[in-house]
């Protein structure tokens, strides 16, 4: 298989503020939020990033994304270092997060316009590409709304939407159904294993086990910004579900016992 993502030893320390300190009654100044991470994924694969808040997985997605430096360590998007040449690798992929915040002043159509011309689409292209994803959606008949006046449910189809403007291979998704109501929740893992089926790389990151059941065919388990185990879901769910297999791992990491 073809390896179009490669993360590769990363390292992202914080700075904590004394107020910080003091609210996560630590003494220590520096935060390790991820430590030492490595993995890579394949051409046509959905790898899924599972860790509980906290654990590492946005830092992660956001240095793969070139929206923050690593203090060590690179990334590799298909041949480009996020390191040496972060414009180009903004090229290659999408990215979504529960942290994109729309300007709620405009409308999914400007919006939409707005990321193609970012994005280089040739006009004709990103109208064909818009009629289709905006019906696939349900946006059409909201594509005039100011952001502002549209459901938690719609800006999220409209984030996701205006993310994937550019058709890219390589396609990030940060907590994608965090927040969404059953149905739109649905539109949107219907949506991956679409983007799967035509065989983009999809990296997600999620704390819910059964969407990493539903879409992912490789599993990385992160606690405390430390990749603890990376194997495929079907191998890594054999004996138990990957809830058990999660809890043992965490329990024996932390050295407590968790009752179910």
């Amino acid at each position: 298989m073809r390896e179009l993502l490669q993360v590769r030893d990363l390292k992202k320390t914080f700075k904590i503020s004394a107020k910080q300190q003091k609210i996560q009654k630590t003494k220590e100044r520096i935060k390790v939020a991820v430590n030492h991470l490595s993995f890579t994924a394949y051409q046509g694969e959905v790898f899924g990033l599972l860790g509980s808040n906290g654990a590492g997985k946005t830092t992660t997605l956001r240095m793969i994304a070139s929206l923050i430096t690593p203090d060590e360590g690179d990334v590799v998007v298909d041949g480009t270092s996020v390191v040496t040449n972060p414009s180009e690798v903004r090229r290659k992929i999408g990215f979504l997060t529960s942290e994109l915040k729309l300007e709620e002043f405009f409308t999914p159509n400007y919006l939409f316009d707005f990321f193609s011309d970012l994005h280089g689409v040739e006009k004709e292209t990103a109208e064909k590409r818009k009629r289709e994803l905006f019906d696939k959606f349900q946006i059409s008949e909201f594509a005039e709304v100011k952001v502002a006046n549209l459901s938690t449910g719609m800006k999220q189809k409209v984030s996701l939407v205006v993310s994937i403007v550019h058709d890219p291979d390589i396609i990030i998704f940060d907590e994608p159904t965090n927040g969404l109501d059953v149905l739109t929740a649905k539109v949107v893992t219907d949506f991956l294993l679409e983007l799967k089926a035509q065989g983009k790389t999809i990296v997600v990151s999620t704390h819910i086990f059964s969407l990493i059941e539903k879409i992912c065919d490789r599993v990385g388990i992160i606690i405390d910004g430390a990749m603890v185990v990376c194997d495929t879901l079907e191998h890594m769910t054999e004996e138990k579900s990957l809830e058990e297999k999660f809890f043992d791992i965490y329990a024996e990491r932390a050295g407590e016992s968790y009752e179910k």
